[in-house]
């Protein structure tokens, strides 16, 4: 009787809590066909799909942004290989509990059972000695790791580690998806918003699916504040776009300035700048702005890509980099971002030139390969005593006494040209002028 009394308690207590769960949490899939997402991963013939119906998952790291499915996912795994599982945070978990799940996965092996799952959230947190600590156990199969990170897993993660596990990309969910989510969630009367009266309309509804930015946590939460506060003593309700706006509120967008948006963002800023759209450029550095990119990050990028890509095309442009550089620790936030946005509106439109990076590159990969050229004799120092019966200096050109101020001289002992200037902007000036130059260097 005690047992019934007991079960019946933890049913009410289960049922307690359920209530007071978030919608995001109380409409997670209880099985992988409820699954929303991910179809390049779950979908038939898919490497997790095979190895869930394997039986077989080994460690398996998730990775993706947030939002995306990552710990419902590693709970499906388990419901699906019939899995024991225990979960771990990096953020409050340290080596003491790492070993006591190691433990437990023993025990379970041990006693006959199949291999658990272990689960390790933001799994990126840990530190090394806490990854290694599960290194033995990957390797002999007496778990099976589930890592989720939020983080490039190539940054994040102990190469040890990464080597005996099987990466999973998740993505943003589609517009389309995050949709069929908030209509289950409308509609499910036993986990959802089924007992409200809702009327949802349909701008309101694309509007939660859009402005969620793939986070399927997000829309869900949203849309429980706009049926919740929106409702009326009989729970009937009307979802606006209005409403729908109101329940977002003045959400920070997400952007995390050390992981992977920080990399993401400021390669998105770099590769628009270079391509010429300055509207695509302008957007990116309004979104590393808004996110509280570190000011000096963004003015190093711009300084590098003047040259990198913009060079003698426009040699202004070093210059405008430099001094928004100066400007911006002078001014500091909010002002600068005009400076940044002027700057980076001037490099996006300026003309385009990588000839001095190839240049350079070119250069340093001969001198790292060993094609070591001796300076000519005529090129070496001739200041001191006895550098004239060495050879050091005689018969050098001084090019000042030259027409054109250019001497009809070797400078390299080598044929070589690395600069190859474009036909774009000043240096399309400077091509000309190197052509004549080269000329007169070889005698022609």
């Amino acid at each position: 009787m005690s047992n019934q009394k007991s079960s019946l308690f933890d049913q009410v207590e289960a049922a307690a809590t359920a209530r007071h769960e978030p919608l995001a949490v109380r409409m997670r899939p209880r099985r992988l066909s409820e699954y929303v997402g991910q179809s390049h991963l779950v979908g038939a013939d898919q490497l997790l799909a095979r190895m869930i119906a394997a039986g077989r998952l080994g460690s398996i790291i998730l990775h993706g942004p947030p939002g995306t499915g990552k710990t419902t996912l590693a709970r499906l795994l388990a419901v699906e290989t019939g899995a024991e599982m225990r979960s771990l945070s990096a953020v409050t978990s340290g080596v003491k509990d790492v070993r006591e799940a190691i433990q437990w996965a023993q025990d379970i092996v041990a006693a006959g059972d199949p291999p658990p799952l272990l689960f390790v959230d933001e799994i990126h947190r840990f530190n090394k000695s806490q990854q290694d600590a599960l290194l033995p156990d990957v390797e002999t199969g007496i778990i099976s790791l589930v890592g989720a990170t939020t983080s490039n897993p190539y940054f994040a993660i102990n190469g040890a580690l990464l080597s005996r596990s099987q990466l999973f990309a998740l993505r943003a969910l589609s517009v389309e998806e995050i949709t069929l989510l908030l209509s289950r969630a409308i509609s499910d009367k036993e986990r959802g918003l089924g007992s409200y009266t809702i009327k949802a309309d349909e701008d309101a509804i694309l509007f939660l699916a859009k402005a969620c930015e793939g986070d399927a946590r997000r829309a869900l939460s949203a849309l429980e504040i706009a049926v919740r506060s929106g409702a009326d003593s009989s729970k009937k309700v009307h979802l606006t776009l209005a409403l729908a706006k109101q329940s977002y509120g003045n959400q920070q967008i997400g952007y995390d300035a050390t992981g992977d948006d920080h990399y993401d963002l400021a390669s998105a800023l770099i590769k628009s700048i270079r391509g010429s759209d300055v509207d695509a450029s302008i957007y990116w550095l309004a979104r590393m702005l808004q996110g509280g990119e570190d000011i000096r990050f963004l003015c190093r990028r711009l300084v590098i890509l003047a040259s990198e890509d913009i060079g003698n095309a426009d040699p202004h442009a070093l210059t405008l980099a430099v001094s928004a550089m100066q400007a911006c620790e002078f001014i500091g936030l909010p002002e600068c971002q005009l400076t940044l946005s002027q700057t980076v509106a001037y490099l996006a439109l300026a003309p385009k030139s990588n000839a001095a990076t190839i240049a350079i590159g070119e250069a340093i990969k001969d001198v790292a390969e060993n094609r070591v050229v001796p300076v000519p004799m005529h090129l070496r120092d001739s200041h001191y005593q006895g550098a004239n019966q060495l050879g050091h200096g005689n018969e050098y050109l001084y090019a000042h006494e030259h027409e054109g101020g250019v001497a009809a001289q070797d400078y390299l002992g080598v044929e070589k040209e690395y600069y190859r200037p474009v036909d774009r902007g000043h240096e399309a000036e400077l091509k000309q002028r190197l052509a004549n130059i080269r000329k007169k260097l070889r005698g022609d």
